[in-house]
């Protein structure tokens, strides 16, 4: 979508003027990815518009192959205007204006299908799934477990209770499996259609992002085990927790599975949207570098700091020799890290003077 930022922080009945940028959960992982030097592809669909003409060429500009985007000449290309504030106050307000747009057409029909199948890992995001019915019916099917599936499927649950609300009527998904149903949650009453469907999107998945806030609204699970109770299926589970870290899951170890928890960074934080997609597009480069579990989660930590110093969704990560030197301190020297605005730039450049000269 194209965002729309306010020009100044207050209601959206009394912000005059707005900035228009590029918005979207998984546009944003593949343009950090990126610009952390990985070969990234974005397949979605936009109206024949000057906002699609925006969008893709912005992205394309940060490095990603927008090959396989397909213009829509009947439908408009997605767009949203946000408030200044966290997303996670009352105060915050998100107008959108997608019902009926190119992106809410993806389905198994109308996307190039064979490109969603080229990478090491395909990234999604629970947004999508509340787009149309076409949308879930296409999540649905790329997230079906079966024998030697490829890619590697990574799903961010992004729970958006305002695009559920203003969904139209979604088909109820599959039942969840026996497996499980002792970390169902909601036992007594089962739970709304958004949080089921998104339950059972991630149980497909190899990789899933959640933040416990998330699970405890969605869900009404509390704590990171009862999380891991409720989603055994994927290998790698990832529960963010804010300012306290994150625990990461992962099958194989001794007793069939290992959690290993990594604290968050001290951050000057300027705006906290776009947080989530940068921690998983670090977590992300970390695995396409086959780095270790901690590694990886300091990575994501890493590259949201990143996005938590910018006013906006998208920033540059730190390069990769700086993050490899902070992602491998000790745990003392990680927790005296203090970042604010401008920390990936005056620390590259403080590492270029540090280079000898021939």
């Amino acid at each position: 979508m194209v965002t729309f930022l306010p020009g100044r922080p207050g209601r959206l009945a009394d912000v005059p003027s707005f900035h228009r940028a590029i918005g979207g959960a998984e546009s944003n992982v593949a343009c950090m990815l990126a610009a952390a030097g990985h070969r990234t592809k974005w397949v979605s669909r936009v109206g024949a518009d000057g906002f699609g003409d925006h969008l893709v060429a912005t992205i394309a500009g940060y490095g990603v192959d927008t090959s396989a985007v397909r213009r829509d000449p009947a439908r408009p290309t997605g767009i949203y205007f946000r408030t200044a504030g966290d997303r996670a106050t009352d105060a915050h307000e998100v107008a959108y204006y997608r019902a009926g747009s190119a992106a809410s057409a993806m389905s198994v029909t109308t996307l190039d299908t064979g490109a969603l199948q080229d990478g090491r890992i395909l990234h999604l995001s629970g947004i999508t799934a509340a787009l149309s019915t076409d949308c879930l019916d296409l999540l649905r099917t790329l997230t079906a477990r079966r024998p030697g599936r490829r890619p590697l499927v990574s799903f961010d649950v992004n729970h958006r209770p305002g695009l559920w609300r203003g969904s139209p009527k979604l088909s109820a998904p599959p039942p969840l499996s026996t497996s499980s149903e002792r970390g169902r949650p909601h036992e007594q009453g089962g739970t709304p259609l958004g949080p089921r469907v998104l339950l059972d999107l991630a149980r497909g998945a190899d990789l899933v992002f959640v933040g416990e806030d998330e699970a405890r609204d969605a869900w009404g699970l509390t704590g990171s085990r009862a999380i891991r109770a409720a989603l055994p299926e994927p290998e790698v589970l990832v529960v963010k927790r804010g300012a306290e870290g994150a625990v990461v899951f992962h099958d194989g170890g001794p007793d069939g599975a290992t959690a290993t928890t990594v604290r968050a960074l001290d951050v000057e934080v300027v705006a906290a949207v776009g947080a989530g997609d940068a921690f998983a597009a670090g977590f992300l480069s970390a695995t396409l570098r086959g780095l270790p579990l901690r590694a990886r989660a300091r990575y994501g930590h890493l590259f949201a700091a990143a996005a938590l110093t910018v006013p906006g969704d998208l920033a540059a990560p730190p390069g990769r020799a700086l993050a490899d030197g902070l992602a491998a301190l000790d745990d003392a020297a990680w927790g005296k890290l203090h970042l604010g605005p401008g920390w990936t730039v005056a620390a590259d450049r403080r590492a270029a003077e540090e280079v000898p000269s021939p």
